[in-house]
């Protein structure tokens, strides 16, 4: 007889099992994804928080040294214009050296003492000697859910070309976060235009024609302007009801923690029916609105709060979903709503206005 053969049995999926497999996997992938890419957000916002309110900080340890707040940038005064060549003042706009700014002014404060040393002493930011030095990456200055570039970037003219001094060009070390100038914005208007400039009232619309003469404090009403040396005793609206910093993204702009170059033109790196390129102010500087010459569609004066679809190189922006962080002048950080109301906002970027502030 023939011995009994036993029926060996295959093992293993078939290609309609394999595929169920597969698509049951990418069901679970799918659904898995949005929670992990929430979860780096939270990780990426909480490290956002953490370095405003690390500059929060060392804004109250540089109050305490010197008191007063640092500039939101520093020029050589000047009332009629004029200033030293070597200064390179603006003709437009009456910038000039040395054009540090408040992110410098911070350095000792924010464990770069070795990077304020070379800084210190020195005339202006643009020193060929000083190049390696103001390119620096700075990590405090930068928030982790921001794209558009961590590294330094070229400063360019009203062209957007590289703007040029003694043949070469200047690199400045990028930041995500700006100082607040208060509701007015005093960039170009607050140089050769001697016959003034407009400042509007948040709530009737009216507007004031102020002489300013060189003198931005005339107009600005937020703690950083040029040449500005805020104490905590002028923030008369309270500390705590008042924005000092907050984000901008290089998604939009380029900004920096050194300082403004004199003849810089910031550019929008993408375009709205409101936005355009401005003044070298707005390379550390943001304001809320109103301002002078602002005006929407209908013919009212624009406040644009956090992320704000006008999409100015000189308001605050940020890329964390629904609004961004500002740092009050307690030394506070708090997450402002992008559809927050905008008399709101404006009345947070004034620092002495007298504006009764609501729940926010």
């Amino acid at each position: 007889m023939r011995p009994h053969l036993k029926k060996q049995r295959r093992t293993g999926f078939t290609l309609i099992e394999l595929l169920v497999v597969i698509a049951i996997i990418a069901i679970l992938i799918s659904l898995l994804l949005p929670g992990v890419q929430q979860a780096r957000e939270a990780a990426r916002k909480t490290q956002c928080r953490n370095h405003l309110k690390q500059l929060g900080l060392a804004l109250h340890n540089y109050h305490d040294a010197h008191r007063s707040f640092p500039a939101g940038y520093y020029t050589v005064g000047t009332s009629d214009g004029t200033a030293p060549v070597h200064a390179r003042l603006d003709a437009q706009t009456w910038d000039s050296g040395p054009g540090w700014g408040w992110g410098t002014a911070l350095l000792p404060y924010l464990d770069q003492s070795n990077l304020a040393e070379q800084l210190k002493g020195r005339r202006h930011l643009w020193d060929e000697t000083l190049a390696d030095a103001v390119a620096t990456k700075v990590s405090t200055f930068l928030c982790p859910s921001a794209t558009g570039g961590d590294n330094a970037f070229t400063v360019v003219d009203a062209a957007n070309a590289p703007l040029l001094v003694d043949g070469r060009a200047i690199d400045l070390g990028r930041s995500h976060y700006v100082a607040s100038h208060g509701q007015e914005s005093c960039w170009g208007e607050c140089g050769a235009a001697l016959t003034g400039t407009v400042f509007t009232n948040i709530y009737t619309s009216a507007t004031t024609t102020v002489q300013i003469d060189g003198d931005v404090s005339r107009v600005a009403d937020g703690p950083f302007y040029r040449n500005s040396a805020t104490r905590l005793r002028d923030v008369t609206d309270g500390t705590t009801n008042t924005i000092f910093l907050g984000e901008h993204s290089s998604e939009l702009s380029d900004k920096t923690w050194v300082g403004v170059m004199p003849g810089a033109t910031v550019h929008p790196r993408f375009s709205s029916p409101e936005n355009g390129p401005d003044a070298a102010a707005t390379l550390t500087l943001v304001h809320a609105g109103p301002s002078g010459g602002e005006l929407d569609i209908t013919g009212f004066p624009i406040v644009h709060p956090v992320n704000f679809p006008t999409l100015h190189v000189g308001q605050m922006y940020s890329q964390h979903p629904g609004g961004g962080h500002v740092c009050l002048g307690d030394g506070s950080v708090r997450f402002i709503s992008e559809n927050i109301d905008l008399l709101l906002f404006a009345e947070l970027s004034s620092m002495r206005e007298g504006e009764i502030v609501g729940e926010f």
